[in-house]
């Protein structure tokens, strides 16, 4: 849950670094939240509304947190963009985002040296 909380508590910010833990731990966190919104909403029948306002609530802190962590494998938060090539682009992000921390580079100092979770 601290992983999920400090995301939120960075809202828009897309300079710095952030690790794979921090960006999967969201993104988990994210989908389990979804899932009971979803259930929530099919319940009182709202027509997936609530789904719709939680998705707007955290829609800059998943694209925060994407650019922190393109930055954290050493590339531009621009990168996002290619996961809007149908298919191709979206495998090629996930690949991006999996890929393991560089050393120091130009938008920091290296996460995993400087925190022990």
């Amino acid at each position: 849950m601290h992983w999920y909380t400090s995301v939120l508590k960075k809202y828009v910010a897309f300079t710095g670094r952030a690790r794979r833990q921090e960006y999967w731990m969201f993104i988990l966190f994210n989908i389990i939240v979804s899932l009971v919104i979803a259930l929530v909403d099919y319940l009182i029948g709202t027509a997936s509304v609530l789904g719709m306002i939680y998705s707007l609530a955290v829609l800059l802190p998943s694209l925060g947190v994407t650019v922190r962590r393109l930055h954290d494998t050493g590339r531009s938060g621009w990168w996002f963009l290619i996961s809007f090539i149908p298919l191709v682009g979206s495998i090629i992000l996930i690949v991006f985002l999996c890929q393991d921390s560089q050393g120091d580079n130009q938008y920091g100092a290296n996460p995993k040296s400087s925190q022990s979770f």
